[in-house]
């Protein structure tokens, strides 16, 4: 099986002209350098006592394993790290992961294989850098908080597209875990076990993706707009410092992106 992961789990050739929803089109051509979306997700697992502490969510409740996980604007996994405690920083995560994969020179070949000066959408917990391309933080992000007040100033218009299309992540998270009931309450396996399991689910998943099979769960969740009751995080510049990867040269980069990207939400989309 881990073969099989190693095979489905894999990049995509990128689409400047993909078959996406009219509403999206417009914000896909803005955002034109993205080629997907990348999110963490907590998985229930099954640890020893002496551990637990380290797998708790905020040191209280349930366990569970951290998920690092890349997917494409078809819901289609490409890059997936399973295995991080539960109380680990999300771009704490991210940023290891980089340095151990890029060392192996694999990180770049799992996640940029077919691209250029092209990047991936997270959100305000991860830093804001070259490849990675983060919202504004302490400005509106969430769906929910436009839906009583439209976007009015720039960061908020970017937000609010940048929400839109990274919205892709949450839905395909949303399946996987619709699909596969275990991940939410796993079986007492050996933990070498369990994060075999979950690597499998997201390899079965990207198959019946690729394959273009016939599924009531990506049926319910392909609408772009489908929200999410984990979607009112915030994210306040006085939480734990975000861990940053890059050079500073890194980081001007994907401000002035960000910056021309505004430009033209002012331009092109009502």
């Amino acid at each position: 099986m881990m073969l099989f992961a190693q095979d489905v789990i894999v990049p995509t050739s990128f689409n400047p002209n993909p078959n996406i929803p009219r509403h999206n089109r417009r914000l896909r051509w803005v955002f034109k350098g993205a080629v997907g979306a990348l999110d963490d997700t907590l998985i229930h697992a099954v640890i020893p006592t002496k551990k637990q502490d380290l797998y708790r969510s905020r040191g209280k409740g349930d366990c569970y394993q951290n998920i690092l996980a890349f997917c494409d604007f078809n819901m289609i996994f490409t890059f997936v790290v399973s295995g991080w405690k539960g109380v680990a920083h999300d771009s704490r995560i991210l940023s290891e992961a980089v340095a151990i994969h890029k060392h192996r020179s694999h990180f770049h070949r799992q996640c940029f294989a077919f691209f250029t000066d092209k990047y991936y959408l997270c959100d305000a917990a991860y830093a804001h850098t070259r490849e990675f391309t983060a919202p504004y933080r302490n400005v509106r992000y969430w769906f929910g908080d436009f839906r009583q007040r439209r976007a009015f100033t720039n960061k908020e218009k970017f937000n609010h597209g940048h929400a839109k299309l990274r919205n892709v992540i949450e839905r395909a998270f949303g399946v996987l875990k619709e699909r596969f009931p275990i991940l939410k309450r796993m079986a007492p396996f050996p933990f070498v076990t369990q994060r075999k399991i979950v690597m499998a689910c997201f390899a079965l998943q990207n198959f019946i993706r690729r394959e273009g099979l016939s599924d009531e769960y990506f049926a319910r969740y392909d609408e772009p707009n489908v929200s999410f009751r984990n979607n009112n995080m915030v994210i306040d510049d006085d939480e734990e410092e975000i861990p940053t990867h890059g050079t500073a040269v890194d980081r001007e980069y994907m401000t002035q992106l960000r910056d021309e990207i505004i430009e033209q939400l002012m331009h092109n989309i009502d």
